[in-house]
């Protein structure tokens, strides 16, 4: 006797084999985010932040010595990221006027009242405006101030200086 056709319990042995190897494979793949919090670093920081989903600010801040690095959504931390930077980092404002200004550090209460240090903050508004520093860290100098570009960077703090000072001289011609 000759058969045509596979049995139903043959076919479903077949589609259990293959669901059990897609799931396992679906499974080793990380997710969009895994990948972006891998690759995460301060020249793609802003527009990380700008494609989280939220209704008022998403900010990345680092306590004490920066060890790790909450990634707080309108106020709730949504994800904690390990080494993004250390405690070498700094922050400055830029003033046509005044020049290169470093911001200083500011004290932060956690949800038991404890007092912290920020040892990095950066955030970005509803309309997607991040906040207009200067940030030095490990011989390069990253502009956050321009609001339409991606971050820029620097070899040097001067360098980012000398660069916005001419940016501003060619708006004034």
């Amino acid at each position: 006797m000759k058969k045509g056709a596979f049995s139903l319990i043959e076919l479903m042995i077949v589609i259990v084999i293959m669901g059990v190897i897609y799931t396992m494979s679906v499974r080793s793949f990380p997710t969009e985010t895994q990948k972006i919090e891998e690759q995460l670093s301060l020249l793609n920081l802003k527009e990380y932040l700008k494609g989280l989903e939220y209704e008022k600010t998403a900010r990345i801040i680092c306590l004490d010595d920066c060890q790790s690095c909450d990634i707080v959504i309108d106020g709730e931390i949504n994800s904690t990221i390990e080494n993004f930077v250390d405690d070498s980092i700094h922050v400055y404002r830029y003033s046509y006027l005044q020049g290169v200004q470093e911001v200083m550090k500011e004290a932060y209460f956690n949800e038991r009242d404890v007092q912290e240090y920020v040892c990095f903050s950066y955030g970005v508004d509803k309309k997607g405006v991040g906040d207009q520093v200067l940030i030095e860290y490990k011989n390069a100098a990253y502009d956050f101030t321009r609001y339409l570009e991606p971050t820029q960077k620097y070899a040097s703090l001067e360098e980012a200086a000398d660069a916005k000072s001419n940016l501003i001289e060619e708006v004034k011609k």
